[in-house]
């Protein structure tokens, strides 16, 4: 093939993909009056054990509180967040929701639940390290929205050696 004929299935194919992942996200969104939808919370369950292994408490119960509390966070976060970002972050949230859309944007082959700490690490590292910038972006949103979230909340600060704000 010519490498024009190339560009042009190139482009054909994103076209195609930002319009049926528009079209996935505007029928079955991220974000649902302003809170994760049950698909976002499986999504950021499963980024938030791999961002956060080695972090997160072993224990079975403390973990499951841990993860409760980072996605009551998220969306404490979410509702501060501007309606444009809001509407963004439902429209990625929505399209990893789907198989083609996490196959895609994510690179990852099972659903979010029963893949592996490993296997979600591994597709973020290939968001992280993607020359498309949407994966890169994407990439960034989740690590971002995770790290704060989870982060935010005084019992997490003795993992990253964090005292606390000084008294004055």
């Amino acid at each position: 093939m010519q490498r024009r004929t190339w560009l042009k299935l190139g482009a054909a194919s994103a076209t195609l993909l930002i319009l049926a992942g528009g079209t996935v996200a505007l029928l079955q969104p991220g974000l649902q009056q302003g809170r994760l939808s049950p698909g976002a919370q499986e999504v950021f369950t499963s980024v938030g054990r791999a961002i956060l292994d080695g972090t997160l408490p072993k224990e079975p119960a403390a973990n499951q509180a841990a993860l409760a509390g980072l996605l009551q966070r998220i969306d404490a976060l979410v509702q501060a967040l501007a309606p444009h970002a809001q509407a963004e972050l439902s429209q990625l949230l929505g399209i990893l929701g789907t198989g083609v859309g996490r196959r895609t944007l994510a690179g990852l082959a099972p659903d979010w639940r029963s893949a592996s700490v490993a296997e979600v690490q591994q597709a973020l590292q290939s968001m992280r390290s993607s020359r498309l910038g949407l994966r890169l972006q994407s990439y960034q949103a989740l690590h971002e929205i995770v790290g704060a979230a989870y982060f935010s909340d005084a019992s997490t600060w003795p993992a990253l050696g964090y005292p606390g704000p000084l008294k004055i």
